[in-house]
């Protein structure tokens, strides 16, 4: 898979990226840019890290921001168990368990769509989880597996807010909804996790279709065949011994996903939060490495019964195994770092999204057209800055109000908010796990780039949009309910 965009590597991309955000702190700083926190009143002004100050910060902080950089040990967790498993033959053997049999093609995909879907029930863990595993189902049923990856980057990310059930997003956004409402004098009744609930539980088989439609009809057929270097193994029969390992791996995981949740819904659940409610409880923050444990367990049990394992140090073998081939994940996450802390230094996304907030709430229009020119700013927005609270934490603040004076409930707003917040997600560089895909991808092909990546996402990320914003203009004129 070659590509026509001739882009730079991935780490290249991201320090190019650093010297644009340096040059406009630069500018922006020479101009006196500032505005006022719409929450907070605080006056926020350009930092510029040309400056004395801004070059001691970074020097200072070039070292904390590559180890505070999140993502980092989060993969580093999540390879852990996974790896694991993949190291014992734990991963081989339940692709191989149906004898000889692939998977339909058409299984996999809609299964990788749909659980990206639903990952958001989990956080950010999907990123994590997600990739190597649809590139691993991909590859065994013969497809390509950087459509695997692709398809489920685009999963998680423009699906971010949908969802059947209630996803981490929920109680965060409603609160800092609630809060908006409470001081422009609002009603606050409807404007809890539920809000939007119908809406977004429909938008789930909506975004599913569509990512279904245009992975078959344009990413396979644009990916081919795959005829990299990197092998399936194919069916080969499991042996007796192999499903006696299986089995007992399935006993052994069961058992302790029976645990965790006795130990989170039980009365006596100590991975419930100090109030009782599961928001920032010890389950949701430590879900990754709840299920890292897990698969890791299973396929250590899986390498001690199938004789895969012999001794403690087969064990550590398979949790550095996955190591060694994160070392060009390291660099690209190094840059990646950089580039999103001197953001967060210089204040420049927040200085200029305000800004634009501000602009646009001052134009006079219907509320329909305040609404889809919000979802089309929010989108835009989106692009410096991924973070769905950062954003909704100043946004709010300036168009609840505004909408609220046209008569447009705060869900409402908070509804339109989502579309635009996930749509592009997946075609912004500023998204904290683009280094971890690009790595991925780059397992597979080794010439992939970002700009390999952006060719074949925005389909997704424009299509999304656009559908998903008629499906928002269709529910909202009748008056349809968006939630509980």
């Amino acid at each position: 898979m070659k590509s026509k965009w001739h882009m730079p590597h991935p780490a290249t991309m991201f320090l190019l990226l650093t010297g644009v955000v340096v040059f406009l702190s630069w500018i922006c700083d020479v101009y006196g840019l500032q505005v006022v926190h719409p929450q907070t009143g605080e006056e926020i002004r350009v930092q510029n890290l040309l400056s004395p100050e801004g070059v001691r910060w970074w020097l200072k902080h070039v070292i904390t921001n590559f180890t505070g950089f999140a993502p980092v040990g989060m993969v580093i967790v999540a390879m852990f168990g996974f790896g694991l498993a993949e190291h014992s033959g734990m991963t081989a053997a339940f692709i191989r368990r149906k004898s000889g049999a692939p998977f339909r093609k058409d299984a996999v995909l809609v299964s990788v769509i749909l659980l990206g879907l639903i990952s958001n029930v989990v956080g950010d863990a999907g990123y994590v989880i997600m990739l190597s595993i649809a590139a691993t189902l991909f590859h065994a049923a013969g497809l390509h597996p950087v459509a695997g990856i692709i398809t489920a980057y685009v999963s998680v990310a423009c699906g971010y807010s949908a969802n059947v059930f209630i996803g981490t997003l929920d109680p965060l956004l409603s609160g800092i909804t609630q809060e908006a409402a409470y001081i422009s004098g609002m009603d606050m009744s409807s404007y809890g996790p539920l809000s939007n609930y119908y809406f977004m539980a429909v938008s789930t088989f909506l975004l599913l279709g569509i990512i279904y439609l245009i992975t078959r009809r344009s990413l396979l057929p644009a990916l081919g065949a795959y005829q990299g270097e990197v092998k399936f193994e194919g069916y080969r029969k499991l042996t007796r011994k192999e499903r006696r390992a299986l089995l007992l791996a399935v006993v052994v995981g069961l058992g302790y996903l029976l645990l965790i949740l006795l130990s989170t819904f039980s009365s006596w659940g100590i991975l419930r939060g100090v109030n009782g409610g599961l928001v920032r409880s010890p389950f949701l923050v430590g879900i990754l490495f709840l299920l890292s444990l897990g698969v890791g367990l299973m396929g250590t049990v899986y390498g001690f019964s199938s004789g895969r394992y012999r001794s403690d140090s087969d064990v550590v073998e398979g949790l550095a195994q996955p190591m060694k081939m994160l070392g060009v994940y390291f660099v690209i996450a190094f840059f990646a770092a950089q580039l999103f802390a001197c953001l967060e230094y210089t204040q420049l996304d927040q200085c200029l999204s305000i800004v634009g907030a501000d602009l646009l709430s001052a134009a006079e229009l219907p509320a329909i057209g305040i609404l889809i020119l919000f979802i089309l700013f929010t989108a835009t927005i989106n692009l410096i800055i991924p973070s769905a609270s950062t954003k909704w934490a100043f946004m709010a603040f300036i168009f609840i109000p505004v909408l609220g004076r046209v008569g447009v409930a705060p869900e409402v707003v908070q509804c339109a908010f989502r579309i635009g917040d996930s749509a592009t997600n997946a075609v912004t560089p500023f998204l904290f796990y683009v280094p971890l895909v690009l790595t991925c991808m780059q397992q597979y092909d080794k010439e992939s780039t970002y700009g390999t990546l952006l060719r074949y996402t925005w389909k997704y990320s424009l299509i999304i949009l656009l559908v998903w914003s008629l499906l928002f203009i269709g529910w909202y004129l009748p008056g349809i309910p968006l939630g509980l």
